[in-house]
Parts: C-alpha cells; sequence; structure tokens
C-alpha cells in the first residue's frame, strides 16, 4: 500500500472513529431513555434522512419530489402508529418476503446493468423496507420489562456479526461472496458472521435465562437475522452500483450515509422482531 493510500486509510477510520463516538451513545441513550412514542419519533427521523438517500437509488433527484416522498413516509408512519401493534405483524412479514426473494437475485447476479430514469417499483420498496424497519424496532422496544435491551441486544448483534465477517474475511478470506457486488465480501466473512451471532446469540440466552427450546430458537433466529443482515448490505451495494454511487450520501464523515449504515439492519430487523416477539410473547 501506498503512502497515501495509507494516509488516506487512517484519516477515514479516524472520521469513522470521531462520528462513532457521538452516533453510538445518541443512539443508546435514545433506546433506553426514551419511551416508545419518543423513540418512534427518534427513529422516524432515522427513517426520513434514509428516504431521501433511498430517493437518489432509485433514480429521484429533484428536490420537490423527494419532499413529496418524505411526506409519504412521514403519512405511512403516522399511520401506523395509530394502529395496534397487531396490524404490523403482516407489514413485516412482508418485508420479510421482499427480503427472502432477493437472496438468490444477488448470489446470481454476475453483472450489473446501470439503471436509467427514475424507478417507480423501487420507490414503492423503499416505502415497504423502510417502514417496517422503523415497525420492527418499535415492536422490539414496547415488549414488556426487556423491550429497550432487546433492542440494544439487536443492534449490538449486526453491529457485532459486521466487525467480526470484516475481520475473518480480512484474515481467511479467498473465495468471494458476491464479486459483482461487493468484491470485499468472502464465504469466510460470511462464516465469521455466523459465528459471531451464535456467540451473542448464545450471551442473548444467557441474560434471558429461558428453557432450552426456546434458547434453541432465539440462537436460529439470531443466525437467520445475520444471514439476511448479509443480504441486505449487497442489495445496496447494488443499487448503489447501478447508479454509479460510492456512498448513498456523505452526511456521516467516515461512513458515508445512514442507508450505509443500516442496510443489514433493514433486512434482519423484521425477522428478528417476528422471531423474539413470538417467542417471548406467545408461547407458553
Amino acid at each position: 500500500m501506498s503512502v497515501s493510500a495509507e494516509t488516506s486509510a487512517a484519516n477515514n477510520l479516524r472520521l469513522r472513529t470521531l462520528t462513532a463516538l457521538w452516533l453510538v451513545p445518541l443512539v443508546v441513550g435514545a433506546v433506553l431513555g426514551l419511551p416508545t412514542a419518543g423513540l418512534a419519533v427518534f427513529f422516524g427521523v432515522f427513517m426520513l434522512i434514509a428516504a431521501w438517500e433511498w430517493c437518489a437509488l432509485a433514480g429521484v433527484g429533484d428536490p420537490v419530489a423527494r419532499t413529496f416522498y418524505l411526506i409519504l413516509v412521514v403519512a405511512l408512519l403516522l399511520l401506523l402508529w395509530h394502529w395496534p401493534a397487531l396490524t404490523w405483524t403482516p407489514l413485516l412479514a412482508a418485508s420479510l418476503v421482499v427480503w427472502a426473494f432477493q437472496i438468490p437475485h444477488i448470489l446470481r447476479t454476475r453483472t450489473i446493468d446501470p439503471a436509467l430514469g427514475v424507478q417507480p417499483a423501487l420507490l414503492l420498496k423503499g416505502l415497504l423496507i423502510l417502514s417496517a424497519t422503523w415497525a420492527a424496532i418499535l415492536s422490539l422496544h414496547r415488549l414488556p420489562t426487556v423491550g429497550p435491551a432487546l433492542v440494544i441486544s439487536f443492534l449490538f448483534l449486526i453491529a457485532g456479526a459486521d466487525s467480526a465477517a470484516y475481520f475473518v474475511g480480512r484474515r481467511w478470506g479467498r473465495v468471494k461472496l458476491a464479486p459483482a457486488i461487493s468484491p470485499g465480501k468472502t464465504w469466510a466473512g460470511f462464516y465469521g458472521a455466523l459465528a459471531g451471532s451464535a456467540l451473542i446469540g448464545l450471551g442473548t440466552n444467557l441474560w434471558l435465562g429461558l428453557p432450552l427450546v426456546k434458547a434453541f430458537i432465539i440462537l436460529l433466529i439470531c443466525l437467520l437475522a445475520v444471514m439476511l443482515s448479509v443480504i441486505g448490505d449487497l442489495y445496496e451495494s447494488l443499487l448503489k452500483r447501478r447508479r454509479h454511487l460510492k456512498d448513498s450520501s456523505q452526511i456521516l464523515p467516515g461512513h458515508g450515509g445512514l442507508l450505509d449504515r443500516i442496510d443489514s439492519l433493514t433486512a434482519a430487523a423484521p425477522l428478528y422482531a417476528l422471531g423474539m416477539s413470538w417467542v417471548l410473547t406467545d408461547w407458553s
């Protein structure tokens, strides 16, 4: 690596660290300190930022059109908030189906054709994905007693799996996972993410102190959620490559856009929320 490349990498790492130093406490403080209604507003702002960035991936550049899209997102979130929580289940299930259908498409992609013009279908998909992510976080947060801590556990699961994938892939990665979409991702990194998620799942089970059968199901939920998180990461990378974008925006120094930080989470959250809600509330 050249001196200039090393300097650039060091500067980027410094920016990423500085951003994390204020972003992580902000999110953790909101999850643990706010009531669910307050968290709905907090994460609602995050979803609006992500929606603005999603417009770029769908080919919408006009600020007026983007603003109208944000108004649709606000209206949808308000509508969801005023519905009973039970009605969120179909939304989460629909999002889960969309992500499941992405798996073979992502793994079979060998060439990426550029996207031209506005993609209305992608805009609709964004409404589903972002609203389901928001609803999934709130579904976890409102669970009695353990809700806020469970949200932190989920965020730690995704971040931990991502870190494990990076370090394992860097050390042992040889075979590419999806070379046309993300050349840096390897099967070794994927297995590292699964190993990391298994450890975090075991930690979650120790904390909850559940019977063996429930503990096994929670471990499975963690593994499946992390598998989907990889698909979410790759899918956003695919959308960016279609638009010749490096990042979804530059709102987070060193990290790129908000979507670049939550792409894994958007795919994993519906499955994790549905699974954990079922295990912790619907099982006798």
